[in-house]
């Protein structure tokens, strides 16, 4: 009876340990509600991408160590220029005075064309030789290198990046891996690249019947 008593005790508080809420919980749904927003507007699913967005914000508002927030609005900045979208980053700016993560600024730095020999050096591994071979305006180099990067949505920013330098491989490589995660979005928008550059009346035309079924 005493062992059968003691196993219950320990039984119950493995399971009160099991099911305690983390202390930064709201971390946790703020990193959730970012990645369903990025799949979501990715995808063009823009109701349900405004409000995983609106949710994730929200969640990281709820500490006053800020660096999940400016995350979060980084990573909204870096989606909208990989689809085209103009943006300069003005919620994060808001708030970088507050944080203390160079790493962070590093980034803006990068997304926005404007990156020092220094701040190269903090740049996460996948945007480094790209970042070197753009700010060498070496762009074949810079080309090759972004096809090899692994994460889509980082190849779908570089080559954003590149604008006008990024070559037909590179877009062909974007469109296919865009169209392996069914994002119709970025889809959309390097088919419209691709079909303003094309000087085929015929390819121009396939194009741009694409377009427009992906788009109705």
């Amino acid at each position: 009876m005493k062992k059968l008593f003691l196993y219950l005790v320990v039984l119950f508080l493995f399971f009160a340990c099991s099911f305690d809420t983390p202390p930064n919980e709201w971390q946790f749904k703020s990193i959730n509600a970012f990645d369903s927003y990025q799949k979501n507007f990715l995808s063009s699913n823009d109701t349900l991408a405004k409000n995983d967005l609106s949710r994730a914000i929200k969640h990281a508002k709820s500490s006053d160590d800020l660096t999940t927030l400016a995350r979060i609005y980084l990573g909204e900045c870096a989606l909208n220029i990989s689809v085209g979208i103009s943006d300069k980053c003005e919620n994060y700016e808001k708030i970088s005075s507050l944080i203390k993560d160079e790493t962070l600024n590093s980034y803006f730095l990068f997304i926005n064309k404007q990156s020092s020999d220094d701040s190269l050096k903090l740049l996460p591994k996948q945007y480094k030789n790209f970042s070197r071979y753009l700010k060498e305006q070496d762009y074949k180099k810079a080309n090759e290198t972004l096809r090899e990067i692994k994460e889509a949505t980082s190849m779908f920013l570089c080559t954003a990046i590149l604008e006008d330098s990024a070559d037909d491989e590179s877009i062909d490589k974007v469109i296919s891996t865009a169209s392996l995660y069914g994002y119709k979005k970025v889809v959309i928008y390097w088919l419209n690249i691709k079909k303003n550059r094309t000087f085929d009346s015929i390819q121009k035309e396939k194009i741009a019947r694409k377009i427009s079924i992906l788009g109705s």
